[in-house]
């Protein structure tokens, strides 16, 4: 056995013992499974690699060492201010952007050479190949030479390019010059760049590294999910919301309109990197491009044949089959999609979450969120039970108001806080045999 391929061992073995070791696997799986040049797309922020880079650095290391390439594109701005502040070089910005002169280009390719190298060299230390360009990949056309100068929109990505390096087993660090008709060099913004980058390669991860963490609010709170079919709008009148991170948020937009309804944009530390790509929870902010949550009440419209694939895959168990035509029906709260959805049926006077599952394909990305919250929205008092063994019930917990054991379930309740009503209930969920074939 090759010391790469035991080293490779060794780290899957290491991730596989965390505490979501499941989760780990199925990502491992997943990721594993797509052409080399679609596992991910990673932004790095130019404050990363000045605070951060060791971190960055090993983190990316490590992906590439369990067989995982990905596509990483960087910026510098906070290395370019101070370039151009200790050459003399005036420089303002429009609308989110650098106006870029000669002057300031020829500042930029310096400093973004230099931070690429950084990057490259970081990356080396842990003996894991990269190779780092600046220019060639993206061609590019100019946004308003009068308005900007040498800014560009890029317009190409040189996808055969990025191939030859990632099929010599290397990482392939990008720099966020463009080339324009007649070669000329113009600089762009990494978030735009990101998005051309994702638009091409349609990858299944997309990761921008900030040092913040995520998306912060105006407390400085960090905005674990974001949904921009049912949030954009609201997130975009916030007063919080400054130029830089709005250009950011539009660019996000943008790249999720052009990819796969099931794509998402997760905004982390290198620290908590490996925690992002390999949990369903994650560490920092998911903006997802969303599907819409439905209530259906009426049992006509739901589509059976998609709610009981659903359940069967997700509790890896067969449903009877008459459980439809015996459950006291009363809503369906669902995606879209039909990715994920919480079932809700009438027992005596009180709502019961009869079913709630999410697909595999939609763990992480947001849906059982939407799902559960528009669930405890529309039902502010509401039962349900759950195997004692069922691994989400450190989450029941946190959303229950409380829950009581009895045999092989727990019984969870929230909002009600009449003892005799819960006692009553409690009694009646324990007796109440489940919809699955071979079981009382």
């Amino acid at each position: 056995m090759s010391q790469h391929v035991e080293v490779r061992r060794i780290i899957v073995q290491l991730l596989s013992n965390m505490s979501e070791s499941r989760e780990v696997r199925s990502y491992l799986r997943r990721f594993s499974s797509v052409d080399e040049t679609r596992f991910g797309v990673i932004k790095v922020g130019g404050a990363i690699i000045r605070d951060h880079l060791e971190e960055t650095a090993g983190s990316l290391a490590l992906l590439h060492t369990v067989g995982l390439t990905p596509v990483v594109i960087h910026g510098g701005g906070p290395q370019l201010d101070a370039a151009l502040a200790a050459k003399g070089v005036t420089s303002e910005k429009r609308n989110g952007l650098r106006v870029t002169t000669p002057e300031v280009l020829d500042v930029a390719r310096e400093v973004f050479a230099e931070q690429n190298l950084a990057l490259v060299e970081a990356i080396r230390s842990h003996g894991v190949p990269a190779h780092g360009i600046t220019e060639g990949i993206f061609d590019a056309e100019f946004i308003d030479q009068d308005l900007y100068g040498f800014v560009g929109e890029p317009t190409a990505v040189r996808v055969d390019r990025l191939r030859s390096i990632i099929r010599s087993g290397a990482i392939p660090i990008l720099g966020c010059l463009g080339v324009a008709t007649g070669g000329q060099i113009l600089n762009m913004n990494a978030d735009t760049a990101t998005r051309l980058l994702v638009e091409v390669l349609q990858p299944m991860k997309i990761i921008f590294l900030s040092d913040t963490g995520g998306l912060l609010d105006g407390e400085g709170k960090l905005i674990e999910w974001v949904n921009l079919e049912t949030d954009y709008e609201d997130l975009m009148a916030q007063e919080w919301l400054h130029s830089g991170m709005r250009l950011k948020i539009e660019e996000i937009k943008r790249l999720l309109d052009a990819s796969p309804d099931t794509s998402s944009v997760s905004i982390t530390t290198p620290k908590a990197l490996i925690r992002e790509l390999f949990t369903h929870g994650g560490a920092g902010t998911l903006i997802r491009k969303g599907e819409r949550i439905l209530e259906i009440e009426d049992r006509d419209e739901v589509d059976t044949g998609k709610l009981t694939a659903l359940l069967e895959t997700s509790f890896g168990r067969k449903l009877r089959a008459d459980w439809w035509e015996n459950l006291s029906f009363q809503s369906l709260i669902v995606s879209e999609s039909y990715r994920g959805a919480a079932l809700v049926t009438r027992v005596e006077d009180f709502a019961y979450l009869d079913k709630y599952a999410v697909a595999e394909s939609a763990r992480g990305d947001g849906t059982a969120r939407s799902v559960w919250d528009t669930l405890v929205r529309s039902y502010p008092v509401l039962f349900w039970r759950s195997r004692v063994d069922n691994p989400i019930n450190g989450f029941y917990t946190a959303e229950a108001d409380g829950l009581i054991r009895r045999g092989r379930w727990l019984i969870f309740w929230r909002g009600e806080a009449d003892f005799d009503r819960i006692a009553r209930a409690v009694k009646t969920i324990d007796d109440m045999p489940t919809a699955w074939e071979g079981e009382a």
